[in-house]
């Protein structure tokens, strides 16, 4: 088997070089597509397909991974949409004149409600200040006078007949200003006084008084028809009153009744108002009205300043300066904040409320348009979750207090529910969007449609363009300094670097809007007017110093020789391994001494950090591939009879994946064949149960954190990495690292096999089983079948000498 080759510093980074870049600058990029259909076909499909789709379930839940620009895709591909949509109409809310705790909405085409709230309100303070005017004109005040007369006539003949009859009778009738009638007897033709009535007779006296009760039983009559003359005159007295205050709101009413003529909801409300403005006239004709009004949801009676506040327009959805359908995204979408509320006002200690209260939430502005919700928001208030979902399987908007069982619940109103007409789409990440699957069944009854972002495109001259183009975009709208052509080579570099992957281009945008940012403002720090690439790399290594603390505390350790790897020399059991520490949203690597130790015994190998409970299952899986790999190099004329130990050394963190398992066999086969290993290297991979070497994660903070060692140690040309050979395309080393490997003083080895390591690791070639069933001379392998065989051997002779000392 050849022994693998160092890579060439040209496979260890994809470079873009800064003469492929169409342009000078930035500034003569062109500008990119209303759209990124090309970078998104399927999120894109599924929105095209939902927006198109109007039953109320089929709402969009939109994935992708954070830093993917989700929002900001939604808002580009929204807008243009919601602009050719038809713009939605206006909410009112209205007093409901047959059942005040339930306001009516209504619902007027854009600008309307604006306007029929500004007209009422003129229209009913006109009524207001000309009723009192009205009511002291000559011309009412006439005929009111006239009413009184005709009564006042009416009422002095029905006292001129009782006079009359009291006469005939002997008696003088006397009425007051209240109406209370006195009988006084009459002799001769004269008033009896009450001492003349005291000295009568007791019988004479006895026959005037029944006498005198006798009239005043007939004057009961008179009595009755006086006050139904009285209530007749009251019924006119308002009647006229009514008729005044009728002309006078007729008069101010009448431009509204014609500008909203084909509107019946309208009109049965202004009717309702002119109704009502007429059966509480009194209220508008009080001077002196109490320092606090009675509010008209009160039961207690109404001022002027209630009944103008009963008629007020209460203008809950705006769409006049809307043009085409509303796009809400809502970043706080609490309870009030998304689904709406109704407020209330305190009165002297009173909590009260009314229709002109009710405040609209999110769902409501975006009536006729798009709603869009990121579901970590709404994780945070359950209530609005429950009220959403309630909202889109019942499709009625309601304005509801959140439920709480120990609020003790006070008197308030129900608002009519509006219609719900928006098209929800929620945004998150596919393991939000399994939860709410799987954890809620409504949730995939109402949002039947997932448009799925994806993170990267492949990385082609066509789809580099367009990434640039879209910088371009992200320059002209952050207000940006110009970047040359060298710098926007080394963003499509980073593009690529963010991916780990050659032949792949980043869609997180927002990681290389960030560095953009940061290279503009050093720019001018610098006082540069363009950005280039030396200043776009010192913003990114200012970056990375600003974040790799922990990793310099880390790498004082290996130079204080406080935590041990060796990268020189060689050692039998002992090998390099690379691993890869995450701090917040830094990674980085470093480099670990594997350990191994073995000896005769039906142990088996043990995993130290699973026994100390410190391997995940993922890092015990790959344990167990390595030893499956054990048995079917070296138990096929015998059985693998070993007691050994693996572990990472000066490890007290837990362990987990399977990226060591490859260097972990390399010790197990180098401790028992006695073979040492080269510690100037250091291995990465996974290990299959063939010895096939398999690609992992991390490659290249590995490789770099290895380096950074090597390099504080003094480079000396034989100092290099092992990576899985479907690695190399995951190769995208900083330019440091790629000067070493020119210069010969750092190599990448591409690996496809177990067998290949060991070639390198040792310096033998690892051998292959001949015909005869054996390894070669001076193999590793031979070395390793040998001492197995002399373990097994070992094993079965104690075995024996047990049996025979336990025999009688």
């Amino acid at each position: 088997m050849p022994k693998p080759s160092p890579l060439a510093p040209e496979k260890l980074r994809a470079v873009c070089p800064p003469e492929s870049i169409p342009c000078d600058d930035s500034t003569t990029l062109p500008e990119a597509e209303a759209s990124d259909a090309s970078f998104q076909p399927r999120a894109l499909s599924a929105l095209e397909l939902g927006l198109s789709l109007s039953g109320r379930e089929y709402n969009i839940f939109l994935a992708g991974e954070p830093y993917q620009g989700r929002t900001y895709f939604l808002k580009r591909f929204l807008t243009p949409v919601a602009a050719k949509a038809p713009t939605p109409p206006d909410i009112v809310y209205v007093h409901n004149f047959e059942d005040q705790d339930r306001p009516a909405a209504l619902t007027l085409p854009p600008g309307q409600g604006r306007r029929l709230k500004a007209e009422t309100a003129k229209a009913v303070a006109a009524v207001r200040d000309e009723i009192p005017i009205r009511f002291e004109q000559e011309g009412h005040l006439a005929r009111r006078q006239s009413l009184q007369r005709d009564f006042q006539s009416v009422r002095e003949e029905l006292f001129s007949e009782m006079e009359e009859r009291a006469a005939e009778q002997g008696f003088n009738l006397d009425v007051d200003e209240q109406g209370g009638m006195t009988l006084y007897p009459l002799l001769e033709g004269k008033v009896v006084s009450d001492e003349d009535y005291e000295r009568m007779d007791p019988d004479l006296r006895k026959s005037l008084k029944q006498q005198g009760d006798e009239i005043l039983s007939d004057m009961g009559g008179y009595m009755r028809t006086l006050a139904a003359e009285d209530r007749t005159y009251r019924e006119n007295e308002k009647k006229l009153d009514q008729q005044t205050v009728g002309e006078v709101v007729d008069f101010h009413l009448e431009a509204l009744l014609a500008e909203f003529a084909d509107q019946p909801e309208v009109l049965r409300f202004l009717r309702g108002v002119r109704q009502d403005v007429i059966e509480n006239y009194e209220g508008f004709l009080v001077k002196d009205a109490p320092p606090v009004p009675v509010h008209p949801g009160q039961d207690q009676g109404l001022t002027a300043d209630g009944l103008i506040a009963r008629y007020e327009v209460n203008l809950f959805v705006d769409n006049s300066r809307l043009e085409g359908a509303p796009v809400v995204i809502e970043d706080h979408p609490t309870h009030h904040n998304l689904l709406g509320c109704v407020e209330r006002e305190s009165d002297f200690g009173a909590l009260y409320t009314d229709h002109t209260l009710i405040k609209p939430g999110a769902i409501h502005r975006a009536l006729g348009g798009f709603l869009v919700l990121r579901i970590d928001d709404l994780a945070h208030g359950a209530q609005a979750w429950e009220g959403l979902l309630r909202a889109l399987r019942s499709g009625l908007c309601r304005i509801e207090d959140p439920a709480d069982g120990e609020q003790v619940r006070t008197r308030t109103i129900e608002p009519e529910p509006v219609p719900l007409t928006a098209k929800v789409i929620l945004v998150g990440t596919d393991e939000a969007y399994e939860v709410l699957l799987y954890g809620d069944e409504r949730f995939q009854k109402l949002f039947k449609l997932k448009a799925h972002l994806q993170d990267h495109i492949p990385r082609t001259p066509a789809n580099e363009a367009a990434l640039l183009s879209m910088l371009r975009r992200v320059i002209d709208e952050g207000g940006l300094k110009p970047f040359d052509r060298g710098a926007l080579a080394a963003l499509v570099e980073q593009a690529s670097a963010l991916c780990d992957d050659q032949t792949r281009l980043t869609l997180r945008l927002p990681l290389l809007r960030e560095l953009m940012c940061e290279a503009s403002a050093l720019a001018g720090i610098r006082g540069r007017d363009m950005v280039d690439a030396g200043v776009l790399r010192a913003a990114r290594d200012a970056r990375l110093f600003r974040a790799n603390l922990l990793e310099e505390e880390f790498l004082a350790e290996y130079d204080r020789e406080m935590i041990k790897v060796s990268t020189s020399g060689s050692a039998v059991g002992r090998a390099n391994g690379l691993s890869v520490r995450m701090y917040g949203d830094f990674a980085f690597g470093l480099p670990h001494q594997i350990a191994c130790t073995v000896g005769v015994g039906h142990g088996g190998i043990l995993d130290l950090e699973r026994e100390a409970e410190l391997g995940g299952p993922i890092h015990t899986k790959g344990m167990m591939i390595l030893k499956s790999y054990l048995v079917s190099q070296f138990a096929q004329d015998k059985p693998v009879v070993l007691t050994g130990s693996l572990c990472f050394e000066q490890s007290y963190a837990e362990v987990e994946g399977d990226s060591a398992s490859g260097a972990e066999l390399a010790a197990l086969l180098s401790a028992l064949s006695g073979a040492p290993l080269n510690l100037s290297l250091a291995f990465t991979g996974a290990v299959s149960s063939s010895g096939a070497i398999m690609a992992v994660g991390g490659v290249n903070q590995k490789i770099e954190g290895f380096y950074e060692v090597c390099k504080r140690r003094g480079l000396t040309g034989g100092q290099g990495v092992l990576i899985p050979a479907d690695n190399v395309v995951n190769l995208m080393l900083k330019e440091e690292v790629l000067e070493a490997v020119r210069n010969g003083q750092f190599n990448i080895y591409p690996l496809g096999s177990i067998e290949e390591a060991i070639e390198l690791l040792s310096g033998m070639p690892a051998g292959q089983r001949g015909p005869d069933g054996l390894f070669p001379e001076g193999s590793l392998f031979r070395l390793v079948d040998e001492k197995l065989a002399r373990f097994a051997a070992l094993a079965s002779r104690w075995s024996g000498v047990n049996r025979l000392n336990c025999e009688p």
